[in-house]
């Protein structure tokens, strides 16, 4: 691949994934860090994109809000596992989420469904799936993140803590084979224990990339949930501790397992 056709390959890439590293681009492109380098200085220079510590960006995407931004990353997986899961929820069932960006793509998945009760902490899922379709849509009240646009503490806890849902879903920060389902905040950790605690089906929906992380706090261990749903199959070791605890493992696109 040639000079100029790197640059036009950088910037395609830059528009399926909004944000990626000089690391990961070199591997995609199939030259050394140096080239790239050499590569992204002129675009840098043209404001075509914008460097950052360790990668880059379009000049769009890293003026959007934390949130959208986590949307866009691993876009594609995340929107495979929403579909996966919300086959499984029927008209007129109702599911409690929690906010994260995987969480989110499934409230666009359940779209389609009719006459679905959903509470949430989300403001992002509960403007998605309010007054559309016959839905009820319950948000946890209190004061609204400015990254996130959700409420945490007391009086979200107990608000989500009256409801008994058939479906509980969490988005998780990392997963790790021996502390199981962590996050990075304590707040967060806590409310998604509530909302796992609270459905006859619990479920923790999470991409590949979460894989082997350890978070700050621990949301709960592989049997505090029903069933984990990814888009890769896990290492052994995390796979082994999932079938240890009677964790259903889905794998989007797959046959259950």
């Amino acid at each position: 691949m040639n000079h100029s056709k790197r640059h036009s390959e950088i910037l395609r890439l830059l528009n399926d994934e909004g944000t990626i590293t000089i690391a990961d681009l070199a591997d995609k492109l199939g030259v050394s860090l140096e080239t790239v380098r050499r590569d992204v200085k002129p675009l840098t220079s043209a404001g075509s994109i914008l460097k950052m510590h360790g990668s880059i960006g379009l000049p769009s995407v890293v003026g959007e809000a934390p949130f959208e931004r986590r949307m866009r990353d691993n876009a594609e997986a995340k929107r495979a596992i929403a579909k996966a899961v919300a086959a499984t929820i029927h008209d007129g069932e109702s599911v409690m989420l929690d906010t994260g960006t995987t969480t989110s793509y499934l409230a666009r998945e359940l779209l389609g469904h009719r006459r679905l009760t959903v509470v949430t902490n989300s403001s992002d899922i509960a403007r998605t799936l309010a007054t559309v379709n016959g839905n009820k849509v319950y948000m946890a009240g209190g004061e609204l993140r400015s990254d996130s646009g959700a409420a945490f503490g007391v009086s979200a806890i107990e608000f989500v803590s009256r409801f008994a849902v058939s479906h509980a879903v969490i988005s998780a920060g990392a997963v790790d084979a021996a502390n199981g389902v962590m996050d990075y905040n304590l707040e967060e950790a806590e409310f998604a224990r509530v909302v796992l605690a609270r459905g006859q089906r619990s479920v923790v929906v999470t991409d590949h990339s979460k894989f082997g992380r350890q978070g700050l706090v621990q949301v709960c261990g592989f049997s505090g949930f029903s069933e984990l749903v990814t888009d890769r199959q896990p290492s052994e070791d995390l796979a082994q501790a999932l079938s240890d605890a009677g964790a259903q493992l889905t794998i989007a696109g797959q046959a259950r397992t």
